[in-house]
């Protein structure tokens, strides 16, 4: 997939918190569970399918349930979201919730392990309700150390899988997004490059100074980068891996999306991060980028959202979760730059999650309970391979900022 320049973006960071502005409201579908004893017997006497007398009954109790939870949330009538989407997406997000609900909705946009490491310091008593986007490792973090609120919702029942959601209802996946390369085709073929197909092909010396990925400090991005290698290589083959892949590296930039940034314009050659950032550099005129699925193998992004334990406003937070869980939400994912594979059955998939032949099939079995346990070690010992410590990162190549 070979494309041609066609614009320069200029991308901006925001990280001031904004409300929206909204009014009128709405109910989120509700799912249906097994017949009941008695509506069996109600079917019958009925001549009617045991079945479908069954689904009525869950979904008026669904329904139910729902119109309690949007009188409640109504009754809080504030939300304060910290979302590590992209900031259009979570613009769009919460200015539809609140015209659906009408609750007044405060966000700002953070990357993963800033949210962590926010909330971590707030000690019980977080600034936000709920966490809205990004990769699945920092919120693994937050459930370990008892940050995320368990909900058992209603919408969860749409899931495609039970591997998008956390075990004990912590955190419910919304999207997934595959991890790999994105080059600059004509860059590449200026210094007479071939573009890399694999991992190990970053740590060529023909590379040095052309890559970015993004600082493990602030981005999950770059937590997923670092399981994957230990997954996929070993501990300590990982940590050598590391240590070679830095001589290669311009700049750890402080969110994940950031080295996709850069690629078009040419302010780097070779991106690492995930692909559906990479798809909406070339919707936006980038065409001289190309995606690469590693051919040795990677893995994907969950995306995810989830309840701060001690919120304020608890009600208003469970109805966002109902509320991501549903198309009402995620169907707007696409309509503002965002084009990954969503997770719930009853969404639609967006058409650029796959005109552009990304493969997700060639993904490890990541294993999400070693993430969850040794990720903060990992990040130590990533940084002690680079001769460094988290605390004492060069902050001209680690961004924070």
């Amino acid at each position: 997939m070979k494309k041609k320049l066609a614009l320069l973006l200029a991308c901006a960071m925001t990280l001031g918190m904004t409300a929206c502005s909204g009014g009128t409201d709405s109910t989120t579908a509700a799912p249906t569970e097994a017949p009941t004893e008695a509506a069996t017997e109600a079917a019958d006497d009925a001549g009617e399918p045991a079945a479908d007398a069954g689904d009525d009954a869950a979904g008026d109790a669904a329904s139910g349930d729902m119109d309690a939870l949007i009188e409640a949330a109504k009754a809080e009538g504030e939300l304060t979201v910290y979302g590590s989407c992209e900031e259009e997406y979570l613009s769009a997000a919460c200015q539809n919730f609140e015209k659906l609900y009408g609750i007044t909705v405060k966000y700002q946009r953070l990357s993963t392990s800033e949210v962590y490491t926010k909330v971590s310091e707030e000690g019980g008593k977080p600034s936000a309700d709920v966490w809205f986007g990004g990769t699945t490792d920092p919120y693994n973090e937050a459930v370990a150390d008892g940050l995320l609120m368990p909900y058992e919702a209603i919408n969860a029942a749409n899931l495609i899988s039970d591997d998008y959601k956390d075990p004990t209802n912590c955190w419910y996946g919304i999207y997934k997004g595959i991890l790999g390369f994105m080059v600059n085709t004509e860059e590449l073929e200026r210094l007479g490059l071939e573009a890399p197909k694999t991992w190990d092909d970053l740590i060529k010396e023909e590379y040095q100074g052309l890559i970015m990925m993004s600082n493990p400090n602030t981005a999950g991005t770059a937590k997923l980068v670092i399981n994957t290698m230990i997954q996929m290589k070993g501990h300590d083959e990982a940590m050598e891996y590391f240590k070679a892949l830095d001589k290669n590296i311009a700049q750890y930039t402080k969110s994940g999306s950031g080295p996709s940034k850069m690629v078009g314009p040419g302010e780097c050659v070779i991106a690492i991060g995930f692909l559906h950032d990479g798809i909406y550099q070339i919707l936006q005129g980038y065409d001289n980028i190309e995606l690469i699925v590693p051919e040795d193998g990677t893995s994907f992004e969950v995306g995810a959202t989830a309840i701060f334990e001690g919120c304020t406003h608890p009600n208003a937070a469970k109805l966002w979760v109902e509320y991501a869980l549903s198309p009402d939400c995620v169907d707007h994912a696409k309509e503002n730059g965002s084009y990954q594979f969503l997770v719930i059955s009853n969404a639609t998939q967006p058409e650029e999650a796959t005109q552009f032949g990304l493969d997700m099939n060639n993904t490890i079995d990541y294993d999400f309970e070693d993430a969850k346990n040794n990720i903060a070690q990992y990040v130590e010992d990533f940084f002690a391979a680079l001769g460094s410590s988290s605390e004492g990162a060069d902050s001209s190549r680690f961004l924070t900022e």
